[in-house]
This record gives C-alpha cells, structure tokens and sequence, in this order.
C-alpha cells in the first residue's frame, strides 16, 4: 500500500463521530459532504464494530474529501492484555486494519480502547500493553503508515486508560499521541473531572507530559 502524507490540523477543530444523522443517504463520502454543509471541519470514521471501507473505496474518499478532517476510532474488540496469544494477535490485526484502511481514505489519527486489567497488576498491564503497542507502531513504520495512533482515555476502572496511563505510552513510544476522553474521565473518576478546576488540572497535567 502507497500512503499519503497528512498534514495534522494546526487548530481546535469541531466534528461528528461518523456519519451526521441528517446526512439523506448514509455513506462516508455523504457524511464527509453533510459534514461541510453543517459548517463543522472534521469527522471520525467510525470502525467500532467492523473495518467497513476497502482499499478503493477509502483511496475514493480520499481523492474527493478536500476540505474536511477525518480521524478514526478503532473496533471495541481489542485487548492488548488478552491472556490467550491469539487474542492479541487478533488486537494488534484489527488496531492495524483501522490504521491502514483510515489513512488510505485521509485520516491522520486512529484511537481505540487498548486493554482490560483482567484482575493483574496495573504496571505489568502498562508492561503489556507498550509491547503490543511498539510492535504496531514498528508495524506501521515499516509500511510508510505514519498516521498518529492514539490509545483512549476509558471510563471503566476495569479498562486499562487511565490519563497517567496513556499520556506515559505517549512519552514511551514513538508515532504515539494521547486521545483524552473527558467524558470518559468523568465515569472513571465516580462523578470527577466536572468542574472548571478540575479540567484546568487535567490539561496542566497533558501539557507538563507533553509540551
């Protein structure tokens, strides 16, 4: 696969997670053009269940979206931290697929929900995880893929994607770049991450890992 080369956006963009509801007839391409109509920049293309485009129809996408910012969201069927080998492998296929099949259609970033705990220590988790994450990213490297991929803040306290968590892959690991889900922080907090305060604290925190 030829990949192309994606500026990342230089400014706060608003979009849709897939498809807007008042796009006439559902297809990425119409979403992409709804999307324009409804004065916003950018939309996710949503592979949480499946990897629902093929190498021509996303290379389609790619050569008439020229105004619109498409990122990516990963299928749920991921876990990085699978006791069984052949579920990690299968994790790292999917994560892979997205990513591919994304950038070809023009996204430049891809995020999912990494792994469950499983009941283990959550550092030999972390331990886990950045194994099957640098593997991927050497992955992409290797195929010219340089789309930023970006584990998810998650809001279950039996998921792995704690903020420390996830902003610590980004300091580890090359091509790696946090996804902050506020909404997500504020269940796994029990109720937190609610107040003017407590969003300053956070983006503090994301800027002193970060820059």
């Amino acid at each position: 696969m030829q990949f192309p080369q994606i500026k990342p956006p230089s400014k706060l963009l608003f979009g849709t997670a897939g498809i807007p509801l008042s796009t006439e007839k559902p297809s990425t391409l119409s979403g992409i053009q709804q999307v324009k109509k409804l004065g916003l920049d950018a939309m996710e293309l949503e592979f949480v269940q499946s990897v629902h485009l093929n190498e021509e129809s996303a290379q389609r996408i790619f050569a008439a979206n020229k105004d619109i910012t498409l990122t990516c969201h990963g299928q749920y069927f991921i876990n990085l931290n699978a006791n069984e080998p052949q579920k990690i492998g299968a994790s790292r296929s999917r994560i892979l697929k997205a990513a591919n099949i994304s950038r070809l259609a023009g996204a430049w970033s891809m995020t999912f929900h990494a792994a469950y705990y499983l009941g283990m220590e959550h550092e030999t988790v972390y331990k886990n995880v950045k194994e099957q994450m640098k593997k991927i990213v050497d992955e992409l490297k290797s195929s010219g893929n340089s789309i930023w991929v970006r584990p998810e803040t998650t809001g279950k306290p039996t998921q792995f994607g704690s903020l420390k968590e996830i902003l610590r892959l980004s300091q580890e690991l090359d091509q790696v770049m946090p996804c902050v889900d506020f909404a997500h922080l504020h269940a796994r907090t029990g109720g937190k991450e609610n107040s003017t305060a407590e969003f300053r604290a956070t983006l503090e925190m994301i800027e002193k890992a970060l820059g």
